[in-house]
């Protein structure tokens, strides 16, 4: 590992491929923009800085990791931008050179870059290389007798020869900090589009005398997202990668190709998630739980040995407590359920706090909103709701109490009462304990 490493992440292309409003790099990949995993691999990197180089549409980047941003202004090719990033590089170390466009790339594969590096600290640039089975439009790199680098070729430039070499440039760099601002100085735009091209770092380099490297990487990595096709190819890698470490990890996908998690998913051992099951930001699963098919998670929390679907919904800040339950056709946001607590059928549960063992009948919902305001339902532990309720926020009803199935409940109910309200609201005192105690008398009989 390299000390004193620095970071240039170029993101400066429009993306005009992608025919749409939003610039390549905004696009959503895995539950988080396409750049972000460039910004989070540098990172993790451990860099004394980090350097974005912007178009002047992305001067206002919200970025919620630590980085310097410059705008390149015009956008005269990659040499040009690093050039924008100069001022802010000192000449200790190294500067690794990113693409916000290429989100696939593993921290191992940077790594060896870096330790090459540190191996042989006489070499000026070193290049990240792949062999792609499809080879058309990249830059070929070609080695000298040694396994050095000697230049790298355009292929628009290359003999029929050369285009047959597999070694392909991903255009991943690593320049020494103390030679590049004199090798980029040393650039010229002699080629068609009239623009700096980085990788003519290395003939530079090498016609003063110095050594260059290469290490090879896995040609999927170094994918850049550039249209549609490319998005949905880099959304399949990374859930694949996803999905292996998560099997890996002691997680049973029972078909794993029909299960989407994020960037951010955090599964534990012996957790089961069946086919059609989709995890958004923001999903925790402790545990022993099982996730049913057909079944949208997002910002969830779920409790050790809980049961979620099949045909759930669960997002906004949803907690599942140990051996909790929410069944078929049951949506659920921002609420708690305590443990063993149920909404096993047909419900709404919004803005509500839900006890232990406390079971809500099916085609139950809470009413949490009036238009302008959102307001919360308190319902306590070994609450049993009827079938087909509506509860009518604010509202808090107490503990072991019981609400007649097709009550509207509007007022609170204290710990103990049953509630029913299908005309008028009666609260009678102490009925649930006395309901149960008819029944259990009647069932002993």
């Amino acid at each position: 590992m390299i000390m004193d490493l620095q970071v240039v992440v170029l993101a400066a292309g429009q993306g005009t491929r992608m025919k749409s409003d939003t610039p390549k790099i905004l696009h959503p990949l895995g539950g988080r923009p396409v750049f972000h995993y460039a910004l989070d691999l540098a990172q993790r990197m451990t860099p004394q800085e980090v350097i974005v180089v912007v178009s002047p549409s992305l001067k206002e980047l919200d970025i919620p990791f630590s980085h310097q941003t410059v705008v390149q202004q015009p956008a005269l090719g990659t040499g040009d931008a690093v050039k924008w990033a100069l001022p802010h590089l000192n000449k200790k170390g190294h500067v690794l050179i990113l693409f916000g466009d290429t989100p696939l790339i593993l921290k191992e594969t940077l790594d060896r870059m870096t330790d090459l590096a540190h191996a042989r600290p006489d070499m000026a640039v070193i290049l990240l290389g792949m062999r792609p089975l499809d080879k058309q439009n990249y830059a070929r790199l070609v080695l000298n007798d040694k396994g050095e680098l000697e230049t790298v070729i355009e292929y628009k430039d290359a003999t029929p020869a050369q285009k047959e070499i597999s070694l392909c440039n991903s255009g991943v760099m690593l320049v020494r900090g103390d030679l590049l601002d004199d090798l980029l100085s040393a650039l010229k735009p002699d080629n068609a589009a009239k623009e700096y091209y980085l990788t003519d770092l290395v003939k530079i380099a090498r016609k003063e005398g110095h050594a260059c490297g290469i290490v090879e990487g896995e040609s999927s990595e170094f994918m850049g997202i550039n249209t549609r096709q490319d998005l949905a190819k880099a959304e399949n890698i990374l859930q694949n990668r996803w999905r292996y470490e998560a099997m890996t990890a002691g997680v049973t996908l029972m078909d794993p190709n029909q299960v989407y998690l994020s960037y951010d998913t955090t599964i534990e051992s012996d957790v089961t998630i069946h086919p059609f099951v989709v995890l958004g930001t923001g999903v925790e699963i402790e545990k022993g739980a099982e996730i049913l098919s057909f079944c949208q998670l997002s910002d969830t929390h779920v409790g050790p040995q809980a049961v979620v679907g099949p045909f759930a919904r669960l997002r906004g800040g949803v907690q599942l407590s140990e051996r909790a339950e929410v069944g078929n056709f049951v949506e659920v946001k921002n609420s708690t359920f305590g443990s063993k607590a149920k909404a096993k059928h047909l419900s709404y549960i919004g803005d509500t706090q839900v006890g232990s063992k406390a079971n809500i009948g099916a085609g139950t919902i809470t009413c949490n909103y009036d238009g302008f305001s959102k307001f919360k339902t308190h319902i306590g532990e070994g609450v049993f709701i009827g079938s087909n309720s509506s509860l009518i926020a604010p509202l808090s009803i107490g503990d072991n109490a019981i609400i007649g199935a097709g009550s509207v409940i509007t007022k609170d109910i204290e710990s103990g009462a049953l509630g029913v309200a299908r005309g008028k609201q009666i609260n009678l005192e102490k009925g649930a304990i006395k309901f149960r105690e008819v029944r259990k008398k009647r069932k002993e009989k």
